[in-house]
């Protein structure tokens, strides 16, 4: 089962420096991270800048897409050059459908603000303990999402990259 998480940190450079704890825990296969982008807000910006981790990327990446949709969503903002138009009430639904709610879109668009950064990640089989202790001492804030299999088949099927 893949789970996305959100760790939300109380500066701009936060999600910067857990990029490289994550890949830390990746290469001692202490998590398998399927996809991941991050959010920096600068204080002084109207909008975040978004960056999708290719190097942290498995095989079966969401691809840009999806992260441009979640992105515009939260900060209505079309991002990852994919313009929100008429098929993001589709799209969006199909969020609704794998867990990614109006709840999950509310609760970090209201703590993802100017000032913060945020780190994204499509992930599975993480060793919890240390995960967590990697973490600690960060200020970081965690939100997740639990996926089932069924959810993350779908969500793979609506924005998995073409071969």
């Amino acid at each position: 089962m893949a789970t996305l998480t959100v760790w939300k940190f109380p500066d701009e450079n936060g999600a910067e420096q857990a990029v490289k704890t994550l890949e830390q825990l990746r290469r001692q296969e202490l998590i398998k991270v399927h996809d991941a982008a991050i959010v920096t807000w600068p204080p002084t910006s109207k909008k975040p800048r978004t960056r999708q981790l290719h190097n942290l990327a498995g095989a079966g990446a969401l691809g840009g897409a999806f992260w441009g949709l979640l992105f515009g969503l939260i900060f209505f903002i079309p991002l990852f050059g994919m313009a929100i138009g008429a098929a993001a009430g589709a799209i969006g639904g199909a969020l609704t459908d794998v867990g990614i709610d109006d709840d999950f879109i509310k609760r970090v668009r209201t703590q993802v603000t100017p000032g913060t950064s945020a780190l994204f990640a499509l992930t599975s089989d993480a060793v919890m303990d240390r995960v967590q202790g990697a973490f600690e001492g960060t200020k970081a804030e965690l939100l997740e999402t639990n996926l089932s299999k069924e959810d993350e088949a779908k969500l793979r099927e609506v924005f998995a990259e073409e071969e």
